[in-house]
This record gives C-alpha cells, structure tokens and sequence, in this order.
C-alpha cells in the first residue's frame, strides 16, 4: 500500500513520547512455577551513541566570512573542537569502551577552509596535505560516518582522497557502482562491545546518503555512480545485519525525516526520507539524521510492520550540537535485547575548545585566515545584500554579470555566439557586505557561499516567463491595502532564499498582489515585450541547472557548455581583473515588486 506521507508525518507527531516498545519487556519475571528458586541476577549493558552531522568544514569557532569568532543572537558555538570536548566528557562519564562516535555526513565542503584544502593546497596533489577534517575525525575517534551529498562537490577522485585519509570507514549502502549496482563504498561496519559475564553486544552501523546527488552533482557521478533510495535499501541491508548477529542496529542516514523532496519528480526517491526507513523497515533501533539542517533532540516513530518504536535524532549542523543515543540492553534466552533508547542533545557552546585540536590545526587555519584576506581590488561603493530579497540590489547584480561575461566568452566562436545571454542568481545571504575599499577573497565568497559551478542552458522566452513565475512564488501574497512587513514578505510555503532567482538581461514586475501563477507583469527584453519563441542562453549555476530547487524547464533543457571552476572563483577573477569594483559596471534595475502596477518600495 503507498504511504500517505501526510498521515505518517500526523502520526508521527501524535506518537509523542509515550510509545513503548513492543516486544522489549521489562526484566522477566520469575515464573510462578518456579518462584521458590533463587532469582538469577539479570545481565543488562548500557550503551551510548553520539553523532554529529553537516559539519560542513566546521574545526574551529570562527567565521572566516568576517574574520572573526562565530557569534550569532542564540549564542551557538561551532566547530569540531567543541564537539571533541563533549565527546571526551562522555567517555569520561559512560566508558569509553561502551561509547560508539557517528557522523551522518556532509563534511568536506562549506568553508574557506574546505575550500582551500580541495583547490588551492589540495589534498588530491603528490604529497599533499591530510585534509584538516580528516585530522580532526581521526583525532577525536569517529567509528563511521556516513556519506553526504556535499561530500561529492569537488569530484570522486577528492572524495577517495578523503576517504584513505580516515582512520574509520565512509558509509554508504545506497551509493552503488552505476554498471554493476555493487556497493560503492562499505555499506556497513559492525563493532563488538565487551560485557563482563556475558556474550559481547554486536552494534552493526548502516550508512546511507541521498539520492539527490544524482542531480545535484551530476556532473562528476553520472554514468560512475547512482544513489537508490534509502527505504529499499533498508529493507535490503537490515536483515542482513542481524543475520550476521547484530544486537542493536543504528542507521547514519544523510536524509532529513520531513518526508520532502526539493526536487520534484526528477528522481524517484525521496530526498528527506529518514522517518519513512525507520516506518517502513524493521529491526532498526535508531537513526542518527542528517542533511535538513535542523536541531531535532528526539523523534519517535513507530515501524508500521513491528509496532516498535525508533528513535530518531537530529544533531543542529556545523558542529553546534552532539546527539546522544542511550540504548538499553537486556540479556534474554540467550540473546540481547534492546530494552529501551532515548535520544537528546548537548550543546557545544557548554564547553571550550580541545585543546588537542587547537594544537593540531592552528598551521592550516591560520593559512586559510591569509588567504580569505588578500586583497584582490577596491570598491567604489558598499554593497550589501540587506535588501536584496526584495529589492533588486547591485551586489546581487554583480553575480550576474561575471555569469554573463564568463558564458559569452565561452561560447564565441560557436553556432551560439549570437543568442542571448541572460543569468541566473540567488540572495544567498542576508547579511553579505562588500566594504567600499579595499575587497578581500572573503568578502566576495561571502557572496557567493555555495561551491557551484556555471552551466550555460538554452531557454525559450516561454520556459524563462514560467520560470520567473515559479520564482515569484517566494513572495507571500499581499493586497493592494495590506500593510507591508519586510519580514513577512517572503518565504512562502517555507522557501528558503537560495531557491529565489533573479534573471538579469530582462525587465519585469512581480505583482504580488496576484496569486502564484500569475506574477509576472511587464516582461521585456531590450525594451520588447518578451517573445515566447525567442531562444536565450541562460547562465545558471550548477545546482539549479541539475534540478535544485524543481525550477520549470532548466534542467531538462539542452545543456551548451558547463566548467568545473567555482563561481566564487570566477567572481574573484572578475573583480582582480578589473581592479575597481564600480557598480556602473554591472548595476541595473531589472525587476521590482508591484501591486496591481503600483510599486511596493
């Protein structure tokens, strides 16, 4: 029967904390026939799991963006060598010998420092660095981690590199060779705990990642690798593990547990499907979550098949959180039986950095705070993206015209050299700034924070109107006589900013007193009302044009050219070449928000 994941996520939530495990009873009780016997002391183990996920390049606590201690309004801390501290307090507190270290994944990308060690000094060179993330995991002592989809940015060959350089196995059951469907990656590892008096206790560890990387990186895993989904995968590795006598069974699983996909119907498997494996597959005890970026202290869902309960958590990313999974185990007929898990997290910002990780990485850190503050020009004028999600802003601007620049001087000399070029980009960030004077390599990759790559598709003026439209829905529908509040202006449907384009080389409104659908007013290109027919090259970055985001047409669109260099590169190259960073040279005013033709602002 297909699950009705609207149903689940209810019943789910309605589950609440008081769900008992079925199956996993309290010590037994003496049968009454032999209640004159003495009592035979009953054997139990106490285990605990602690996982982290979306480190995202996260060592220290410092945002190289503003080359400063990371502070934000909650008083979070990041980086691994917080988590290094909560590690050990643990240990200290339940054994070592009785502790298991996860990670779920998305590890090597997400900072300057990710950054550096995979293109500036990058570990894939003869004699090259051990990446930093490698030292830090290896120092504090992860058992396994799983697979992210960020893991495959740089390529497959930066990606091994990687691997070889842990100490601990990289998970992945559902990331398969493409031809054969064989494992890839080790799908699973399983580690022995001691108990004095009593058999060990097996704790098997099954790693899966997200099917979304067959678009998202297409470009490096097509035709090499493909990602099935994680339910099926599952069901097919689980009993496998407890054939081979696992006593608890833990999932690492880079996929968020809303049961949403960001893109579409392009693949056949659900992005964020962690609450679905734990519903539909038995013999799963808990399920460390990854990918949503979300703090999630304990979830429980009940398996559809065995009535059990399992225990989900959601440890907040960059190193800001540590989950804890404490699993309970009974010695019964010969056999151990999880007796109960409760999951919660600890928050790095309790403790202080280790140390030992200061002491092993302040060389490479230091090397990346030199390199984010060369100055490669000057700017006229700041620019911010404070306004950008609403009003057309230059530092937005910008992005687009190094897209454009860099996409015609690609495709002259081709068949293609004569059609248009229009671009794509996003307001990443709310809080980006480029100071006038001098302009760092940190200031502009604070522009630019993903590592995505520029694609060059060919468009109709038809497929571009639809996309504008499916843009606009960012913006919260507001009468004509509605008061406007900036803060409630956007993110409609929950949307989050990265996935509301500007499209630079046309002029339109968005009238967002109209329902969705029907948004755009006024679309013209060179002073023309737009022509349906007419063919556009739109410049787009990688994660869009593979189907990020479920925009209309783009990724099915016939694809021109593509590169592997960054657009945060390109930008750098751009503003160094030409020395002045003058808005003059890229600024327009291409699209602003209407009601019912009025402007808003």
């Amino acid at each position: 029967m297909p699950l009705n994941r609207r149903k689940f996520l209810k019943k789910s939530a309605a589950t609440g904390a008081g769900v008992a495990i079925a199956g996993a009873a309290a010590a037994p009780a003496a049968d009454a026939a032999e209640a004159k016997k003495p009592a035979t002391p009953v054997k139990r183990y106490s285990l605990t799991v602690m996982g982290t996920t979306d480190l995202h390049g996260h060592v220290f606590n410092w945002d190289y963006f503003k080359d400063a201690e990371y502070t934000d309004a909650k008083g979070n801390a990041q980086g691994l060598a917080r988590i290094s501290t909560l590690v050990e307090q643990v240990r200290e507190e339940k054994g070592r010998e009785n502790t298991l270290l996860l990670d779920a994944g998305d590890t090597i990308q997400g900072t300057p420092l990710t950054y550096y060690y995979a293109k500036v000094d990058p570990i894939t060179a003869e004699g090259g660095p051990v990446h930093p993330m490698a030292q830090a995991m290896n120092a504090i002592g992860y058992d396994a981690a799983a697979l992210g989809n960020h893991e495959f940015n740089y390529g497959i060959e930066t990606l091994r590199k990687f691997e070889s350089q842990l100490r601990f196995p990289l998970l992945g059951a559902n990331a398969v060779d493409a031809k054969t469907l064989k494992p890839a990656f080790p799908p699973y590892v399983i580690k022995t705990f001691c108990v004095k008096g009593a058999p060990p206790v097996k704790v098997a560890v099954l790693g899966l990642t997200n099917p979304g990387i067959a678009i998202w990186d297409k470009a490096y895993v097509q035709g090499k690798l493909a990602f099935p989904g994680l339910e099926e995968q599952a069901a097919k590795w689980v009993p496998k593990l407890k054939s081979l006598g696992a006593d608890v069974v833990i999932v690492s699983a880079h996929s968020g547990s809303s049961g949403t996909s960001s893109y579409g119907d392009q693949v056949p498997y659900v992005e964020n499907s962690a609450a679905l494996v734990a519903q539909q597959v038995p013999d799963i005890d808990a399920i460390l979550v990854g990918h949503a970026h979300l703090e999630i202290p304990e979830l429980k869902v009940t398996n559809e098949k065995t009535g059990r309960t399992v225990v989900l958590s959601e440890p907040l990313a960059f190193a800001e959180r540590l989950s804890l999974f404490d699993v309970e185990l009974v010695f019964q007929k010969g056999r151990w039986v999880v007796e109960s898990v409760a999951a919660s997290v600890l928050n790095s910002n309790t403790v202080a950095d280790d140390p030992k990780i200061t002491k092993l990485l302040s060389d490479e850190h230091a090397k990346v705070v030199e390199y984010v503050n060369q100055v490669v020009g000057t700017a006229t004028d700041t620019l911010t993206t404070v306004e950008a999600r609403y009003k057309d802003a230059p530092i937005i601007d910008l992005i687009t015209k190094v897209q454009e620049d860099v996409v015609k001087a690609a495709l002259a000399g081709t068949s293609y050299a004569s059609v248009p070029v229009i671009a794509q980009a996003s307001p990443f960030s709310r809080t980006s700034e480029i100071p006038a004077g001098s302009v760092t390599i940190r200031d502009l990759s604070s522009l630019y924070v993903y590592d995505n790559t520029l694609v060059a598709k060919l468009m109709t003026g038809a497929q571009v109107r639809a996309y504008l439209e499916y843009s606009a829905e960012y913006f919260v529908q507001t009468a004509v006589d509605a008061v406007v509040d900036t803060e409630k202006l956007t993110n409609a449907g929950g949307r989050p900013d990265y996935n509301y384009d500007y499209v630079s080389g046309l002029a339109y409104e968005i009238d967002i007193a109209q329902a969705a659908g029907s948004r755009i007013k006024n679309l013209t290109y060179n002073g023309v009302a737009l022509d349906d027919a007419q063919q556009f090259v739109l410049a787009v970055n990688n994660y869009r044009a593979n189907g990020g985001g479920a925009f209309p047409y783009v990724a099915s669109a016939t694809e021109l050219w593509s590169e592997s260099t960054e657009i945060r590169t390109r930008i750098s190259e751009w503003v160094t070449a030409k020395g002045v960073l003058d808005p003059k040279d890229f600024a327009s005013v291409d699209w602003k928000l209407t009601r019912n033709g009025t402007p808003v602002f």
